[in-house]
């Protein structure tokens, strides 16, 4: 009977332990609240390529819970059929990953942005078409507004006054310029408002930005320029909890042979100054 070493079944059982992690298969140890990716500079890159970022696969834009313990993104491509949304855990020093079965997927989402059934239940809005909001530190909402008419939009606002919310506000034309005007995302102390726009002349949307004024008006808006802003279509900006990074999606529609079309694209992610650097010297 030939000799077996203690050690061997150690060994198997450690190398199991290490391989039950992301996608059950080849999970990094990584420790920090980033994945452990080194930090971008002022020029916008993958956000974790190969682990949430991938060139098989069509990610959305990544979201942190408060917390930063918790994020969150949505992969189409492959083995997955349908959009599946992945969330990512801190836990015990690391990054574990689990799916959300779609019948739970809007009840996660309630946690990380107000939820629009609950919004819509409330007075000032009901039988208002709003799409996807963002909300302030002391309550103020930002939502766009569909127009059944073409299928583009335009954003609001309602603020939060003496514990009721106000009958809601078409935001001026400082921020109301373009196409298909959406996806909002506003500073915690309304000190900045970004989203999403196309040119009256082109196809694919750029991302935008408008700084409060001293006399509480939105200034102009501003393009953010050619590093955030390509030839593709930028999307869904949003700045972590932390106020570190801004994270938005970048893609591309594709064609088939058939005629049909498909969309390409992952996240990116870049440092936050790029927001300081647009706002104006007062």
């Amino acid at each position: 009977m030939k000799y077996i070493s203690p050690l061997i079944p150690l060994l198997l059982f450690i190398l199991m332990m290490s391989s039950n992690s992301y996608s059950q298969n080849d999970f990094p140890d990584l420790e920090d609240r980033y994945l452990g990716q080194k930090s971008p500079g002022l020029t916008p890159e993958l956000f974790a390529p190969g682990i949430v970022s991938t060139e098989e696969y069509r990610e959305t834009v990544v979201t942190f819970l408060p917390d930063m313990k918790e994020l969150s993104f949505t992969r189409k491509g492959g083995e997955y059929k349908e959009p599946t949304l992945l969330v990512m855990q801190y836990k015990n020093n690391r990054w574990v990953e689990r799916s959300v079965l779609p019948v739970n997927i809007n009840k996660y989402r309630e946690r990380l942005s107000p939820g629009l059934s609950e919004i819509r239940n409330l007075e000032p809005f009901k039988d208002i078409p709003i799409i996807e909001s963002a909300v302030s530190a002391k309550g103020t909402y930002y939502f766009y507004v569909l127009d059944f008419n073409d299928g583009s939009g335009h954003m609001s606002y309602s603020r939060l006054i003496n514990g009721k919310y106000e009958k809601p506000q078409k935001m001026s034309s400082a921020i109301n310029r373009g196409k298909y005007i959406a996806h909002p995302f506003i500073a915690p102390d309304e000190s900045y408002l970004m989203w999403d726009a196309e040119k009256m002349s082109e196809d694919t949307p750029d991302i935008y930005i408008s700084f409060r004024q001293k006399d509480g008006s939105w200034g102009a808006a501003i393009n953010m320029g050619d590093k955030i802003n390509t030839s593709a279509y930028e999307q869904r900006a949003k700045v972590t909890p932390d106020g570190k990074y801004l994270f938005f999606w970048r893609g591309d529609k594709k064609v088939r042979d058939d005629g049909s079309t498909y969309w390409i694209g992952n996240p990116h992610w870049v440092d936050a100054q790029v927001i300081e650097n647009l706002r104006p010297k007062q």
